[in-house]
């Protein structure tokens, strides 16, 4: 059974299925290491898709393993019974994204599902809105978001525009693991799926719709004409897909004065400029704050290469220095904005909802007690967010006004169903007018945030384990904090622990065992005294676990204390 993987090894060098720059390719490793590496398991088709590195194998991304997923997910679509089934595809600017999208779609044609693919790459929020907006069953996005240049990964969308959940996720999962060989992968010629209407590219008319739908959302612009005009924007794409919507969208909005950071203008999946592009990343941002600087910006914004994810940067006006926002400042900005100016014009819902993932800022839960809208909390990825904006639709129970996850995502309609940093630089940007006009940066606003609900903080650290290994020993790390009940974290008496694995919440004080009503999930979540928590899970899409830290204080310095010592200790007992 150990030397399993060399026989898959050589039958992949060897087999004339395979095109000959793969052979090439395997022929030309000699550590075997790397040869295990690459065919000691097949790249595991999860609930978020594929995501992987690049390269032949059974453990990398290719034009097998892609044609192999896309194979499970056509037989899962045929056996739904639609007539006239149609799939929406988009790429982004990776390596092998337009050629994986191409593939894609050659197996849908080949299994008599129509695919729509666009002509050039774009934004993912964008192939969201376009599931719905073409009337298809799915849509794959060919991204690996914001890992390294070595990645690329594979995206199903269901039709409500939201990324494939429980429990069709599973199902899906189960028709692509019974592909079995890849040679099962349909395919078709490029002309004749043309020919016979099964492939047709899409553009400017989704593009228009898109924008349009986006700039809907608006709220003051018109009124904030002269301080859009005036405010200045430097902005970076991080060589990704946001430049064109980006541009478009500021100066339809009368956004003028926007400053794109021109070395990395230009879509390349090498990231020649950045190492990791990550607006999470300080590193991201060195070359947008030389310009910043040099310009006196306002506000300094940078997308991921699929343009789902937002970093912000903002200046203090104590200090004249620019300050970072997490994910979770810059969605509270947005939420207190939106919020605020609804209710001011009279057109926040009475049965308006916040929806947040377990692992954002309690002060979502403030703001949301502040406006009288319900706050709802689901597992984290933005497709639980998604889930529950059909629900709500579905049901009439709430009406969506604003969801967001701490890892720099947000969405402000429901147009699409998965985070959209196009629209978050819109509304981010009519915000930071909006309290120019009052003489604030976003920054300042940010410390009154703080005066009036609380110096919410929170603190992640993301430890990677790459490597045959790195799953076992976050494993074991899981393992670990489960067998531990400790009764203290940093500062705080640990009230409860919810393990979504066992979907069991316990009380440490009584005893008391209670549900909990989501779906199973890798993940442990401790209620600390004193309104703080954390949490810790495995990355979904990257060989990495997590460690989430929430807390409040009396100001910034105190606060990040306190998240510092719990992260201690987390650490410490997860070994």
């Amino acid at each position: 059974m150990g030397e399993l993987y060399l026989e898959k090894y050589k039958q992949w060098c060897e087999n004339s299925f395979f095109d000959e720059a793969t052979r090439n390719e395997l022929k030309a490793l000699t550590d075997d290491k790397e040869i295990k590496e690459r065919f000691y398991k097949d790249l595991e088709f999860g609930t978020g898709g594929l995501r992987g590195q690049l390269g032949a194998g059974t453990n990398r991304l290719n034009i097998y393993t892609v044609r192999k997923a896309s194979q499970g997910l056509a037989n899962y679509i045929n056996k739904q019974g639609k007539k006239d089934a149609k799939v929406v595809i988009a790429y982004d600017s990776r390596r092998m994204s337009p050629e994986f999208a191409l593939e894609t779609a050659l197996t849908f044609a080949a299994n008599n599902i129509k695919a729509y693919v666009f002509t050039s790459l774009r934004p993912t929020p964008e192939l969201s809105f376009a599931v719905r907006k073409l009337g298809c069953i799915a849509g794959v996005v060919i991204t690996a978001s914001h890992n390294p240049p070595e990645y690329n990964g594979y995206k199903a969308y269901w039709e409500d525009g939201a990324q494939v959940s429980f429990p069709r996720d599973k199902e899906v999962i189960d028709e692509v693991n019974a592909v079995g060989d890849y040679s099962n992968a349909k395919t078709m010629d490029e002309s004749e799926a043309k020919n016979k209407g099964l492939l047709e590219y899409i553009d400017k008319e989704i593009d228009d719709a898109y924008i349009e739908t986006v700039k809907a959302a608006s709220l003051n612009a018109k009124e904030l004409k002269d301080e859009c005009k005036n405010l200045k924007i430097v902005y970076t794409p991080l060589h990704g897909t946001g430049l064109m919507p980006v541009k478009r969208i500021l100066s339809e909005l009368g956004f003028e004065n926007v400053n794109v950071v021109e070395e990395q203008a230009t879509p390349d999946g090498n990231f020649p400029t950045v190492g990791y592009p990550n607006p999470e990343d300080p590193k991201a941002f060195e070359l947008a704050l030389k310009k910043a600087k040099e310009i006196d910006a306002d506000v300094i914004l940078a997308t991921d290469p699929d343009a789902d994810r937002l970093g912000v940067y903002a200046k203090d006006t104590k200090t004249g220095e620019y300050v970072s926002f997490t994910g979770n400042m810059s969605g509270m900005i947005i939420a207190e904005y939106i919020l605020s100016q609804r209710k001011a014009k009279g057109t926040l819902p009475k049965n308006g909802a916040l929806v947040k993932t377990i692992v954002t800022t309690n002060l979502a839960d403030a703001i949301a007690k502040e406006y009288g809208v319900e706050l709802v909390e689901v597992l984290t990825g933005f497709k639980y967010i998604g889930e529950r904006i059909l629900h709500f639709e579905k049901t009439g129970c709430n009406e969506y006004v604003f969801g967001l996850e701490e890892s720099y995502g947000c969405l402000i309609g429901t147009y699409a169903r998965d985070k959209d940093a196009v629209a978050a630089v819109m509304m981010l940007c009519e915000a930071a007018a909006f309290y120019k006009k009052q003489g604030l940066t976003l920054w300042d606003q940010m410390l009154k945030l703080y005066e009036k609900y609380g110096c919410y903080r929170e603190a992640l650290e993301s430890v990677t384990i790459k490597g045959m290994d790195g799953i076992e020993k976050i494993k074991s790390m899981m393992k670990a904090l489960r067998c531990s009940k400790p009764s203290k974290l940093g500062d705080f008496d640990v009230l409860a622990i919810r393990d979504y694995n066992s979907s069991e919440r316990v009380d440490l004080k009584s005893g008391e065992l209670s549900k909990i009503d989501l779906v199973k999930s890798d993940v442990l979540y401790y209620e600390l005294s004193d309104n703080a928590w954390c949490c810790v899970r495995p990355s979904g899409t990257e060989p990495k676990i997590k460690f989430y830290i929430g807390a409040t204080g009396n100001n910034i310095d105190e606060t990040d204390a306190k998240t510092a010592k719990v992260l201690k200790d987390l650490r410490e007992i997860a070994g």
